[in-house]
C-alpha cells in the first residue's frame, strides 16, 4: 500500500503546477504576438458566413491556392484593406559563410514581398 500512495502524491503537485505554468505567459505582449492558425481562420469564416466548417475550409484553401499560383506565375495579388503580394527579383550578391568566414556568391532569385494597405497601416 505504501507504494501506491507515494506515486499518487508525487503526481498531484505536478498536475497542479502545469496550469499555473501555462497561465503565466499570458500577457499583453504575448497576446499581440500570437499567430492565428489556418484552422482558426476556417472557424472564423464559418462563424461569419452560412458555410459549415468543411465548406469554409475548402473556400480558404481555394483562396490560398489561387494566391500561391498567381505568385508562382509572377503576378501580384491585391487584397483590398489588407495589402498587395508581389514577386520581386533579387540580384546575385556576395555573402559570408558564418562558420568559416568564407566568401560565397549568393545567386539571383525571386522573393515574395508584401506591401501593407494604407487603410490597414493607419488603423493599427
Amino acid at each position: 500500500m505504501a507504494k501506491s500512495t507515494k506515486p499518487a502524491a508525487a503526481k498531484a503537485p505536478a498536475k497542479a503546477a502545469k496550469p499555473a505554468a501555462k497561465a503565466a505567459p499570458k500577457t499583453a505582449a504575448a497576446d499581440k504576438s500570437e499567430k492565428i492558425a489556418k484552422t482558426q481562420i476556417i472557424d472564423m469564416v464559418a462563424d461569419k458566413t452560412s458555410l459549415n466548417k468543411k465548406q469554409a475550409g475548402e473556400a480558404v484553401a481555394s483562396m490560398l491556392d489561387v494566391v500561391v499560383e498567381a505568385l508562382k506565375g509572377g503576378k501580384s495579388v491585391g487584397l483590398p484593406g489588407l495589402g498587395t503580394f508581389s514577386v520581386a527579383k533579387t540580384a546575385a550578391r556576395q555573402g559570408v559563410r558564418p562558420g568559416t568566414s568564407e566568401k560565397i556568391t549568393i545567386p539571383a532569385g525571386k522573393k515574395v514581398r508584401f506591401k501593407v494597405a494604407s487603410t490597414l497601416k493607419t488603423g493599427l
